[in-house]
């Protein structure tokens, strides 16, 4: 790990003679995607990209396409010099920072849209979203051309997504899910998290809680509707309105009544303002 600043390339042509030149010396690249708001989460990521590969880039984008017309767009939080003193404190060689007009030029007119794996979950309550989300992705993917690329695995159903979205498109990359980071209280890291009030704060770790007991009374195969009942009750008792909460197969995601395999318990709830997605599995 080093502190020394990252590169700062916002030219594509620039982007590409730079990691055209480290694979020219034999190096290994690997990518890590944020819209910026950088926390230890996007910290640990990039720690693994330096593990996995000689040089590390992370893309930093704030992406419109991904934001339906009532959620955050505008006030997602930018906050780019910390963001870079973040990833020069993990060791990434470039953050790759495009305009809106480098990803989106005018005249575009092309979307990546995956079955399936977006329809339920997230995907009925963000209309358009995942297409957005892959879209973004398969265009950094292509633009930097990592042999890895690395997601947290907080945004489960988004892992997977691109997941599919790589493998039916055939792109030569893997793509590597990483271990949710959290604070002491267990609740997840996320950008968002700025968002909650004090109050909001003190009762957000509810969600994790919660979820580990839906997945503790969800093993060795008991129904698992008896325990989703209880934990949205749960949930709505201390002050979230909760927009789903699951039990899931970990690769199809589709929704199970007793858990066979490897499975996920995953939730979306607001708190106040703030929407909160959590997952841990089963």
């Amino acid at each position: 790990m080093t502190d020394s600043a990252p590169l700062h390339i916002s030219d594509l042509a620039r982007l590409r003679e730079t990691v055209a030149g480290w694979r020219r010396a034999g190096e290994r690249v690997t990518l890590v995607p944020t819209m910026g708001a950088l926390h230890e989460g996007h910290v640990a990521l990039v720690a693994e990209a330096r593990r996995l590969g000689r040089r590390a880039v992370a893309s930093i984008f704030v992406n419109p396409t991904q934001f339906g017309p009532a959620e955050d767009f505008s006030r997602y939080p930018r906050v780019l010099d910390s963001d870079l003193d973040a990833l020069a404190r993990a060791g990434a060689d470039a953050a790759w920072i495009p305009s809106v007009e480098t990803m989106y030029p005018a005249g575009f007119g092309t979307r990546v849209e995956v079955a399936g794996l977006t329809e339920g979950l997230c995907g009925a309550f963000r209309p358009g979203h995942f297409s957005g989300v892959a879209t973004v992705v398969t265009k950094l993917l292509n633009q930097v051309r990592p042999d890895v690329a690395l997601f947290g695995e907080k945004d489960f159903q988004q892992l997977r997504v691109i997941q599919r979205a790589v493998a039916d498109l055939d792109l030569d990359i893997e793509i590597r899910g990483v271990p949710t980071i959290r604070e002491a209280d267990g609740l997840a890291l996320s950008s968002r998290n700025r968002y909650l009030s004090p109050e909001e704060r003190a009762v957000a770790p509810r969600l994790h809680a919660v979820l580990a007991e839906v997945a503790a009374a969800a093993r060795d195969g008991a129904a698992v509707a008896g325990p989703v009942a209880a934990g949205t009750e749960a949930l709505t008792a201390a002050g979230f309105q909760v927009q789903y909460l699951a039990v899931c197969d970990a690769g199809s995601l589709a929704p199970v009544a007793r858990v066979a395999g490897p499975a996920r318990v995953l939730v979306a709830a607001r708190l106040g303002r703030t929407r909160l997605i959590d997952n841990v599995a089963v």
